[in-house]
């Protein structure tokens, strides 16, 4: 990442796991339908949405235990878009720049809520 790209790095979590989700939808239609990709894509969709979701659930968690169990799901669900992401770029080669770019953020987020996580569990 260039230092103006840096520089323009949103660091709303709430924001960047909507896009990661949206951009994960708009990947989605723009990868031929088959054997192979019709069960990746509704996988993929399915745990690059549930990101967001579950990072507005625990942006509202009322207890800091279930805080800490829906950033955990975040943690899972953004590991989980990573690995289909990797299968994407194999079943669809030619969108492998796409996939890269996605899994890239998807990485980034995982990290974000793995130190979450343990900053979280280390107030306890």
């Amino acid at each position: 990442m260039s230092n103006d790209e840096n520089k323009n790095k949103i660091y709303d979590l709430e924001e960047r796991t909507a896009k990661l989700g949206e951009d994960i939808m708009e990947l989605a239609k723009e990868l031929p339908k088959n054997i192979i990709t019709n069960s990746i894509i509704g996988q993929l969709i399915r745990a690059g949405t549930s990101v967001g979701a579950n990072y507005c659930e625990a942006d509202c968690a009322e207890t800091k235990k279930d805080f800490e169990h829906k950033i955990g799901i975040c943690k899972k669900e953004s590991r989980e878009s990573k690995h289909w992401l990797r299968i994407i770029s194999k079943a669809v080669p030619e969108k492998i720049q796409k996939t890269r770019k996605l899994w890239q953020e998807a990485n980034e987020l995982n990290l974000i809520f793995i130190t979450i996580v343990k900053n979280s569990r280390k107030k306890n």
